[in-house]
């Protein structure tokens, strides 16, 4: 089992940044693809990030540029530095693992955190 912990959420003005944190237990992290997706109020939970076992990044499109994925596999830790933000960011972020061919999809993820809410106002 894999326990996820997010961290680093909160109140940022438009343009601002923020770095979300994704600490893992139970399990080293470095052979599980991980990946951040967020949710906003009456929608559905959407991708934003992923990173693979050895280091390959995904983003979608709208966040590319402005947020990066990394892992620090001595800290059994993934980050999500968001920078640029928007109002449309605004959303609970969670963190997933999982050890599926990367990229997966959301099903493929095995374990989640219980997520931050990350607000940005214009």
């Amino acid at each position: 089992q894999v326990q996820l912990v997010e961290s680093g959420g909160g109140l940022v003005q438009a343009g601002g940044s923020l770095r979300l944190s994704c600490a893992a237990s139970g399990r080293t992290l470095s052979t599980y693809a991980a990946a951040w997706f967020h949710q906003a109020p009456g929608k559905e939970r959407e991708f934003v990030a992923a990173i693979s076992w050895s280091g390959n990044t995904l983003y979608r499109g709208r966040v590319k540029g402005r947020f990066t994925i990394s892992r620090d596999n001595a800290k059994n830790t993934i980050y999500l530095q968001m920078n640029g933000l928007e109002p449309e960011d605004t959303a609970v972020y969670y963190c997933a693992a999982g050890k599926y061919k990367f990229p997966l999809s959301l099903v493929q993820y095995d374990y989640w955190g219980q997520g931050t809410q990350v607000t940005v106002s214009s």
